[in-house]
């Protein structure tokens, strides 16, 4: 018999980083920290990019305004608080001010690895998801920053 195990994200990501933990171990013994952690990048960004496009595929395409439904996936269980500034088909500007995952990172001796992790897999889930809308972000909490910048938008024509 097969059972499912369901957790929220944020306990997915405490499950995930304690694996990958001795794997990013091995990997800086190996290859140095700079090159692990270019490893690390990369393996998080290609599966965040393969589950925006499943994502995507299961709803029919995707948009901006089909991410925006997607929030509440992410701000489960309280584990961010945002203030929207901005909400259309076109664009979507928040802040994050609040983030149980950055916290989570620091709590479980995960800090290192917490932009990896999480952070790092935002650009590269929007790029699967809807390959139409970019984001430009300049500070996360998970940096030590006040707050994270998100802001979404559709391309120009050219780009």
């Amino acid at each position: 018999m097969i059972y499912k195990i369901m957790t929220n994200l944020l306990e997915q990501r405490r499950i995930e980083g304690e694996i990958i933990r001795p794997v990013f171990d091995v990997l800086k013994e190996r290859y140095g920290r700079t090159e692990a952690e270019e490893i690390m990048t990369l393996a998080i960004q290609k599966a965040a990019r393969e589950s925006g496009l499943t994502e995507a595929q299961k709803m029919g395409g995707g948009s901006l305004l089909k991410f925006i439904a997607l929030q509440p996936r992410w701000q489960a269980d309280q584990a961010l608080e945002t203030n929207v500034l901005d909400q259309s088909e076109d664009r979507f500007d928040y802040n994050v001010t609040y983030c149980a995952y950055a916290e989570m990172y620091q709590k479980t001796g995960l800090k290192e690895l917490g932009f990896i992790l999480s952070c790092n897999r935002d650009l590269a889930f929007i790029e699967g998801f809807a390959p139409d809308i970019e984001l430009k972000r300049t500070k996360t909490l998970m940096e030590g920053a006040d707050f994270c910048d998100f802001r979404y938008c559709k391309k120009q024509a050219g780009k």
